[in-house]
């Protein structure tokens, strides 16, 4: 597999040297949070500026995940980068990456992605710890901008698997707000009709406690695009209650 370099910052990484695996490997390192383990393996993600532009660098040796498909095992970062693509093809915001590239070094099996970094994005988790002290009409620019989101991920046929508050990254822009998704890498097409998009939107919601009867009925106006009043959004609005309720039972 030939390494991937997104077109319009290839100039960027040439001027730096950084248009190669083996340079983008040896970079010193600016860990962003703790280092991931799995068996022998290890992960870590660093923070890189060019010429004032933010990049995440992530690195992983022998951090592999299997499936039915790659029994042997591949870097999660492949898989990540996959569903990258799938997204940028399906047109749902999200990471945009940089460079992608694998080696194999005497048994070690290294990975790399980089992708541009979220500056000036927070991420929802943040939003809803500040949720008290917005005004109500960031409060519902919130809420419209998270349930298009969702629309957009459900309409292209696809299940985020773990559409959670800290994956979902919003920035403002004048009255609204704009929104796009990280965390990737258990994306898999919705086989299950409306019962697969109930499980995202429960995920979502359960973890957003904070959001009354009233905000998640707007949440589902935007998501439905049908008005707060209407049947379907009365139905959705049941649907998660039992869906929330069986959770709480399990």
């Amino acid at each position: 597999m030939s390494d991937f370099i997104a077109a319009t910052d290839r100039g960027l990484l040439d001027r730096h040297g950084l248009a190669d695996f083996d340079a983008l490997w040896d970079m010193p390192r600016d860990i962003v949070g703790e280092p991931g383990t799995l068996g022998s393996g290890w992960s870590r993600v660093d923070s890189l500026e060019l010429e004032a532009s933010g990049f995440y660098l992530k690195r992983q040796s022998n951090y592999l995940v299997r499936s039915a498909y790659r029994p042997l095992g591949e870097p999660s970062f492949a898989r990540e980068f996959r569903m990258i693509n799938r997204y940028q093809s399906l047109g749902i915001p999200s990471l945009y990456a940089v460079f992608y590239g694998e080696r194999k070094v005497k048994g070690e099996r290294r990975a790399i992605l980089m992708t541009r970094a979220l500056d000036g994005w927070v991420d929802l988790d943040a939003l809803l710890q500040q949720w008290s002290t917005l005004n109500p009409h960031q409060h519902l620019a919130i809420l419209r901008s998270c349930g298009q989101l969702a629309r957009t991920l459900h309409s292209a046929g696809q299940v985020h698997g773990c559409f959670c508050p800290r994956h979902v990254f919003l920035r403002s822009r004048s009255d609204a707000y704009q929104a796009q998704l990280i965390g990737l890498e258990k994306t898999r097409p919705a086989l299950f009709g409306w019962r697969d998009r109930i499980r995202d939107l429960e995920s979502l919601l359960r973890q957003a406690p904070i959001w009354n009867e009233t905000e998640v009925r707007d949440f589902l106006a935007t998501y439905l695009q049908a008005p707060v009043t209407s049947t379907v959004v009365n139905t959705w609005w049941r649907r998660l209650v039992k869906r929330r309720s069986h959770k709480e039972v399990l």
